[in-house]
């Protein structure tokens, strides 16, 4: 009888560079299984739209997956009865209760004579593999990054021939997990936008690689721009490993050495994701505290108002506006955008970063709790390698410098296209006359602004002092 291997997919929805795939397809059959954990938080709705596509795709290009959702433990249990597999792979994640969860089923099934193997197929270095001269782990990104500069770049492996086992009569559904949204259906216009799986994943590299490349260490800033990889999607959800973008675009910097200081950028934002992983590792109460306890002390505002008007993108502020919308229509933001709306709420409206963390949790289709929260408290300033507090983004600066033409607003708020640039990102200090030509009513048809920056800045600034008299007395 050959041997059944189980593989078990989770954010690694590829067949390319999956160290756990290419093992179980070593041993002989594989049996690859998604397991849709209900006992982790749940995914939020722009996740799970990627996810019914993406498991499709990644079941079309298997010849099939075994569905099962619930207790992975028992749902691997039950599996490992049914097809008398001898073995499990999978590749590993570094989320708290994914690693309480897989310690769990490693014990268990190893305990009971299962072979049980993991793998590091999500990072390019696993958190434990860089550290710090003393031994610990980094709390600031740039040294993390030359650490890994300095070990260098692992090669990805190809993807293995794969001999499938009967999958006949095991697991369930995919439409019967309801991941779509029906009434409303407001992802309608996303298959236009994205195209999740592997081959998607693959092509947006390449595509990018080829037409958006050149320019990205400074266009990447400006949202008016095609010169961004959006990846992210693709990233999150393993469709495409890290190692292997990092592998291409060596490839591509070698045939193209122009582009170098290009690729080191985008190679950097790759590592960065590898830092928030690393940080989350080792520090896993991040998603629920601040990391620097000082941050306890500020006197954060709760105003269900406010935290409406910036998710619905009506503060009154064009820049901040079209990034929440452009996030509701598409399930993305700009990056450059995306530290500009998180500022706004933790700093111009004292809104709680968690607050914002979870909105980005339902309604990005790239979210991660590493990447989303580590990067909350970098631009809250409560975080490892933060920015620093008195960092408070101007939103109208920050439209005319990185959208100078007004072009991404008046795409994301088309009430506002009639305005000529130098009013585009200021509306509320057009004349009347400036207003009527532009078919504006203030109040009406756009926003009045909800707080006025300079007022909202001094009172960030002060209530940023009970932090830094709350550090002092830590350290006193």
């Amino acid at each position: 009888m050959a041997t059944k291997t189980i593989c078990w997919f989770r954010q690694d929805l590829r067949l390319g560079d999956n160290p756990a795939l290419v093992a179980a397809a070593k041993d002989g059959e594989v049996i690859p299984v998604f397991i849709l954990d209900e006992e982790d938080r749940p995914l939020g709705g722009a996740s799970k739209w990627w996810l019914h596509h993406s498991l499709a795709a990644l079941s079309n290009s298997l010849g099939g997956l075994v569905l099962l959702r619930g207790n992975p433990l028992e749902a691997l249990k039950k599996l490992l009865s049914e097809t008398k597999a001898s073995g499990i792979t999978w590749n590993r994640s570094y989320e708290p209760h994914a690693i309480a969860r897989d310690t769990k089923v490693k014990a268990t099934l190893g305990g009971n004579g299962i072979s049980v193997r993991s793998f590091n197929g999500s990072v390019i270095y696993e958190p434990w593999e860089i550290k710090t001269g003393s031994g610990g782990p980094y709390k600031v990104y740039s040294p993390f990054w030359r650490a890994i500069q300095a070990k260098g770049f692992p090669a990805p492996l190809s993807s293995p021939a794969v001999n499938l086992a009967e999958l006949h009569g095991l697991g369930e559904k995919l439409d019967d997990w309801q991941l779509l949204p029906v009434r409303p259906d407001w992802a309608s216009g996303w298959k236009s936008n994205w195209n999740p799986g592997e081959q998607g994943a693959q092509n947006v590299l390449e595509s990018f690689l080829n037409d958006g490349l050149d320019g990205y260490g400074e266009l990447r800033n400006r949202p008016d721009l095609p010169n961004v990889s959006r990846l992210s999607p693709h990233i999150h959800f393993g469709e495409i490993s890290p190692r292997m973008i990092c592998a291409k675009a060596g490839f591509h910097g070698a045939e193209f050495p122009d582009l170098s200081k290009d690729i080191n950028k985008l190679l950097s934002q790759i590592g960065w994701r590898d830092f928030a992983c690393h940080l989350l590792y080792h520090f896993p109460e991040i998603p629920q505290r601040n990391w620097k306890p000082a941050f306890d002390a500020y006197p954060w505002q709760e105003n269900p108002g406010l935290l409406s008007r910036w998710q619905r993108g009506m503060t009154g502020y064009p820049m901040v506006d079209a990034g929440m919308r452009e996030l509701w229509h598409t399930g993305y933001m700009h990056n450059r955008v995306r530290m500009l709306v998180a500022s706004f709420l933790v700093k111009h409206l004292r809104i709680h970063w968690r607050e914002g963390e979870a909105w980005f949790w339902d309604t990005l289709l790239d979210a991660d709790l590493a990447n989303n929260t580590v990067s909350w408290q970098w631009v809250t300033g409560s975080g490892a390698d933060a920015a620093p507090y008195f960092r408070i983004f101007n939103p109208i600066s920050q439209g005319s410098k990185f959208d100078p033409k007004g072009e991404y607003v008046r795409k994301w708020c088309p009430e506002l296209s009639e305005l000529p640039n130098d009013l585009i990102h200021r509306p509320f200090e057009a004349n009347a006359i400036e207003l009527s030509e532009a078919n504006i009513t203030l109040g009406k048809t756009y926003p009045h602004p909800i707080v006025d920056h300079k007022q909202a800045r001094a009172a960030a600034l002060s209530s940023y002092e009970k932090v830094k008299a709350a550090s002092h007395v830590a350290q006193a």
